[in-house]
């Protein structure tokens, strides 16, 4: 990314967040939802939405000045983008992983950084995952909005490793199973274990079950990092445990993988990483800034330290691939057959 030189430039950063929340409000009026395939006026949308047309106009004025949206005379339509990835029911529609998980919950989470980082704040007023998750409400908005986000990375991921030989995978922390349901959807003969909170796996076997995967997909209900992993299994997935979790314990994660493992087994790991240089991607960069709110001795991890760990736990011939581009990588690497 360029340096900045202008004084525009500085104010695009520090009312970014602005943007924001013109494009969160948008989503939970279903304004592009609304407008999916006909363009209307802002008093149309005003009457479906519910909301006084002076409103409708400001926000659809702040959504078109930022690209998300068109307007034609008095007729506002949804940009390519906003079609493509914001209308409820598109095939990449990610617009409730950003209105529940991203306005709802991590905004706020924010708030907290500036005395995480200059330690102005007291350990037990840091939320962190496992704190986060014992209440069943927040739960369950984090992972509906997390289970939306991962179904398209699912696909990609299957696509791009071949588990056909894999007969029993682990997902450490896996969530509702998205990624794991994608993988199974591939794989007929994979069947998966999933570990995480017990709120989180309430909410899991309701989308597993929808998936019509409840006899391939099982979970275990605890904290992964503290649980007694199932053994012998053919691959092992952690996917944003990572950055999640204090950068003191990942080593301990990787040969904890490896311990359980069979011979030829794979072992994935997907998060945000920014490069080796630490020249960006910048949102990579930033969500790191996001989980350094909560998990105060969280690391900022590059691909290349990502591989020394799992190359010093055991795993041989290790590959690397962008799965969210702009975001996040995965790697993978392989327990050598002796």
């Amino acid at each position: 990314m360029e340096s900045i030189v202008k004084a525009e430039q500085i104010s695009n950063i520090a009312f970014g967040f602005m943007a924001s929340k013109a494009l969160f409000v948008a989503l939970h009026c279903n304004i592009f939802t609304s407008l999916s395939g006909e363009p209307k006026t802002a008093k149309k949308l005003s009457i479906e939405a519910g909301v006084p047309e002076n409103r409708i106009i400001t926000i659809c004025t702040a959504l078109n000045s930022i690209g998300l949206l068109e307007r034609e005379n008095d007729l506002y339509k949804n940009s390519a983008g906003a079609e493509s990835f914001l209308v409820k029911g598109a095939p990449y529609d990610f617009g409730d992983y950003l209105r529940l998980q991203i306005d709802r919950q991590m905004y706020g989470f924010m708030q907290q950084l500036e005395g995480v980082v200059t330690d102005n704040i007291t350990p037990d007023y840091v939320d962190s995952y496992a704190k986060w998750m014992e209440d069943k409400e927040e739960a369950h908005l984090y992972s509906e909005s997390q289970h939306a986000g991962s179904l398209g990375p699912g696909l990609s991921l299957a696509r791009m490793v071949d588990f056909s030989r894999v007969d029993h995978l682990l997902d450490i922390a896996g969530g509702t199973g998205g990624l794991s349901i994608r993988l199974c959807e591939a794989n007929p003969n994979l069947r998966v274990t999933i570990i995480d909170f017990p709120h989180v796996v309430s909410l899991g076997k309701e989308k597993v079950k929808d998936a019509g995967l409840s006899d391939r997909i099982s979970f275990i209900g605890g904290n992964a990092l503290d649980y007694n992993w199932p053994k012998d299994v053919g691959a092992v997935l952690m996917s944003y445990l990572y950055n999640g979790v204090p950068g003191e314990s990942i080593p301990e994660l990787a040969k904890q993988a490896y311990s359980v493992m069979q011979p030829g087994g794979i072992y994935l790991v997907h998060d945000f990483m920014v490069e080796n240089d630490r020249s960006g991607p910048h949102l990579a960069a930033l969500w790191q800034l996001q989980h350094l709110a909560f998990t105060p001795t969280a690391k900022s991890i590059t691909p290349s330290w990502v591989s020394s760990i799992m190359e010093g736990a055991g795993f041989k011939e290790i590959k690397e691939e962008v799965l969210i581009p702009g975001m996040t990588k995965v790697l993978w690497g392989n327990k050598p057959i002796k």
